[in-house]
């Protein structure tokens, strides 16, 4: 089952059911998706384009939630939060910080990179690589640190 037809499983499921607050989430998704699908000359999307979308989704909703908590409008946050663990839900498998240290620095050693002057070097392919399967910021992290040894 793919994650469209997933997701429009579960809108069914949650209008059954009345929850108005995951339905939203969910109606969310399913429109990213939707525009993403029309918006070429093929109708389907590839499941590395439907985990990028869930995973920008999901980053969006984060960030909201801890804007709304600095800004002190806890309802706000609430909401946020709660689409975010719905969201969350249908995010591809992470790869733990071990097995992505791990995977950097053989990456690092095959690509021949010795210090912190190589980092633009090897991020790009890295990235390329490990993209959707672990958060950016934390690959652009444990690249740095590993180069910086």
């Amino acid at each position: 089952m793919s994650l469209t037809e997933r997701i429009n499983e579960d809108i069914k499921n949650a209008m059954k059911a009345k929850e108005k607050e995951r339905l939203a989430a969910l109606r969310d998704i399913k429109s990213k998706l939707l525009i993403e699908a029309t918006s070429g000359a093929d109708a389907t999307i590839s499941e590395e384009v439907e985990n990028k979308i869930v995973m920008k989704l999901y980053k969006q909703r984060i960030d909201t939630y801890d804007l709304y908590v600095k800004e002190g409008r806890e309802d706000l946050a609430a909401d946020e939060k709660f689409q975010a663990e719905v969201i969350k839900e249908y995010m591809p498998a992470m790869l733990s910080e071990d097995d992505l240290r791990k995977m950097i620095e053989e990456k690092l050693t095959a690509m021949g990179a010795t210090g912190m002057q190589d980092l633009s070097k090897v991020m790009g392919p890295i990235m390329g690589q490990l993209s959707g399967k672990a958060d950016g910021k934390l690959i652009a992290d444990l690249v740095k640190q590993t180069l910086s040894k």
